[in-house]
């Protein structure tokens, strides 16, 4: 089969799960056998095609104002304005991609995040009679924060200027002929504001390395170690486990907190909350991170589709307290959980770490996986899902 996936980024360059993601699908069906091809864009003038582990890749100058990823400025009101008028319906990307699509001449394209490109490139593969499977791996397509998240709060109702900038995206989404998601919370989000209707869906997971992860015996000795690790920001969650802190006992605990954030706001945390039981790792490699902690805090305040740090967590047999937020409640069920608590609520986080520290003899023990949890995120089985997708004919009702 000829496959031609669309994602706006596509490694090496890489700010998200999305690329990752996509990249690992395309990898594991070139791998199969298949002809894989990805369009993405790139901060250059020209198109350059390169090959990157046997699959094809285009990578196109974004027909916008200004590159969006990587800026030192954000740019004025006016200037995201003009892009974000001309990212609702892309001619010029459209006419690219139709180029594209008579060269390679896919049996389907699978779109994924569009921003740069746009919705318009659903029709050209419409026109051209090749069948389109889109993947949600965001909110792109209901908000144009892309996280259904403002001001440190999930937003509750659409605020009018993402229901009217994204009203031709809602209008397009009948021209797809199946759509998957990573997670039934993001599907749903999606089909509560009327997009997709009588579309084909199916829920499918991201792959995920868990052999990279696998259960090892904790390596602390004496306090339990609680460990968050992630982007150091605060849709992530980490002031309010920070918060939580405050209210924990002066002895019988530690934290460490991996991964990088912007300075000032990482610095910021660090004199709010100055504790000698917190260690900031700064980047640590996942593998490290698991075997020096007890109990994994997965703490995202925001809508999160599906969190690759909670699936790693369960993979290295690691006990976990989640927030229930967006996607994580669909798999935190999988795992050793200690107990769940609602987002930005750091007194009931607070409680649910001081009932695992007052039990720590029990949280400190290796939790293996149920014996069938990695083969739901495997290659195969990820493969095995979307090639239905793919095949599938007839399916889209009127």
């Amino acid at each position: 089969m000829k496959v031609l996936f669309v994602n706006t980024l596509y490694p090496p360059e890489i700010v998200g799960g999305a690329e990752v993601s996509v990249s690992l699908l395309a990898e594991a069906l070139a791998a199969g056998g298949h002809k894989v091809t990805a369009v993405c864009l790139h901060n250059g003038p020209d198109t350059v095609i390169d090959q990157l582990k046997g699959v094809s890749v285009y990578r196109l100058p974004i027909d916008n104002y200004y590159w969006p990823f990587g800026r030192d400025r954000k740019p004025s009101p006016l200037q995201r304005l003009g892009w974000h008028l001309r990212d609702i319906w892309n001619r010029k990307a459209a006419r690219r991609f139709g180029e594209i699509l008579d060269v390679e001449k896919p049996d389907v394209v699978h779109t994924n995040n569009l921003t740069g490109f746009s919705v318009s490139l659903w029709p050209e593969a419409e026109r051209r009679g090749i069948r389109v499977v889109h993947t949600l791996r965001d909110y792109s397509l209901i908000c144009k924060r892309s996280t259904l998240f403002r001001n440190g709060h999930t937003c509750k109702e659409r605020c009018a200027a993402c229901v009217t900038l994204t009203a031709p995206y809602r209008y397009a989404s009948h021209r797809v002929d199946a759509v998957a998601s990573n997670s039934q919370f993001v599907l749903d989000q999606h089909q509560k504001a009327g997009y997709f209707a009588g579309i084909p869906d199916k829920v499918i997971y991201n792959i995920a390395d868990t052999a990279n992860v696998a259960p090892s015996l904790p390596a602390t000795d004496g306090d339990l170690v609680f460990g968050y690790i992630g982007r150091v920001e605060s849709e992530k969650g980490i002031d309010v486990v920070l918060r939580a802190t405050e209210l924990l006992p002066d002895a019988g605990w530690r934290l460490k907190v991996a991964g990088k954030g912007v300075e000032p706001y990482v610095g910021d945390l660090k004199a709010r909350y100055p504790n000698s039981r917190v260690e900031w790792l700064g980047f640590t490699l996942s593998r490290d991170f698991y075997a020096g902690v007890d109990v994994c805090l997965i703490s995202s305040v925001w809508p999160e589709p599906l969190p690759r740090t909670l699936i790693e967590s369960i993979s290295a047999g690691r006990p976990t307290i989640c927030s229930t937020a967006g996607g994580i409640p669909e798999i935190s069920e999988m795992s050793a959980l200690i107990g769940s608590y609602e987002p930005h609520d750091h007194r009931e986080l607070a409680g649910l770490m001081l009932r695992a520290i007052e039990d720590a003899s029990r949280w400190k023990q290796t939790q293996p996986p149920q014996p069938d949890f990695a083969d739901k995120f495997s290659p195969a089985a990820i493969v095995g899902g979307y090639l239905a997708l793919y095949a599938a004919k007839g399916t889209k009702q009127p």
